[in-house]
Formats: C-alpha cells, sequence, structure tokens
C-alpha cells in the first residue's frame, strides 16, 4: 500500500510538472535531494511549506523536509536558524543539540520538548545550509519511539546535481 501511495503521488506530481518524489528521490526544479530509507509505516500527506511530508500513526509522529535556496542563510549561524523554528513555541527544553556532518557538511542536530497552542511534543530536528540551500528535517512526537527511523532517513540526505 504504501509503493501504491508513492507511486500515485509520483505520478500526479511529475503530470502536474510541479515537484516529483519516487520514494528516495526528490526533484523540484533546482531542487533536488536523495534521502534515507523511507519506513513502511510512514505515509505521504500534505503539508504547507513541506517539500515532502510523512505521517506515522504507528508512533503517532509527523515528519516533514523543508528546503530554500536562494532566500536566506548564507550568513546565518544555525543555531539561529534553528531557533527561527521555534519562535512560536513555548515551554522550550533544551534534550540535547550538537553539530554533525551531514552531506559533507556541518548539521545541527537539536531535540526539545516544547509546547505549542498548550500540546507539548518530542521535536528533533536537523538544519542544514547547503550550496545556498537551508533544509530543515523535523520529526514530531509524543515521545521518542520512531526516532532512530528518522534518524536513518536524514543520514541518508544528499544534494544531486
Amino acid at each position: 500500500m504504501r509503493i501504491a501511495g508513492l507511486l500515485l503521488l509520483f505520478i500526479f506530481t511529475t503530470a502536474c510538472g510541479g515537484s516529483s518524489f519516487d520514494g528516495q528521490v526528490y526533484r523540484n526544479g533546482d531542487v533536488q535531494f536523495r534521502v534515507g530509507p523511507v519506513p513502511p509505516s510512514w505515509h505521504p500527506i500534505e503539508a504547507t511549506g513541506a517539500l515532502l511530508a510523512f505521517r506515522d500513526d504507528e508512533d503517532a509522529a509527523t515528519v516533514a523536509v523543508t528546503g530554500r535556496c536562494g532566500l536566506d542563510g548564507d550568513d546565518v549561524p544555525l543555531e539561529a536558524l534553528t531557533h527561527h523554528l521555534f519562535l512560536q513555541f513555548t515551554g522550550r527544553e533544551l534534550v540535547s543539540q550538537n553539530r554533525i556532518d551531514l552531506d559533507g557538511r556541518a548539521a545541527l542536530r537539536t531535540e526539545m520538548l516544547a509546547e505549542l497552542d498548550g500540546v507539548k511534543k518530542h521535536y528533533l530536528v536537523y538544519v542544514l545550509k547547503k550550496d545556498g540551500c537551508v533544509y530543515d528535517f523535523l520529526y514530531v512526537s509524543p515521545g521518542t519511539d520512531g526516532q532512530n527511523e528518522f534518524e536513518r532517513f536524514v543520514r541518508g540526505f544528499g544534494t544531486l546535481s
């Protein structure tokens, strides 16, 4: 069923001349990248502003990938870009934050507990700047279940030319 859904999404977006995602590679004009394996429990959803978005009903989690090129971020530190993602949140508790290597560049991995509209959630976020683009990877869940699958998904990221 997951494969069929991804194929339908791919055919629909390709036929309409927009973005496409074949289950591993995303393409939309100059923005092209691959990601790690999409677990069978994730199904594609629409999310405003996201290039890719999935819902994992088993772990009550939402995954989103955003990307923007040539708009901002070239001279903005990764910490500031990450902070910007949480401006509307309250009760923020930083669990961990560290730099990692992702696709040959420094990225910032942040794990946080925060509230939005009074609902506390667990957030795992990666922010990467590469080739004039800023990429955000977000995992939102009530806890840490399913987090390892998200980590594999992000670690498989690579830009394509």
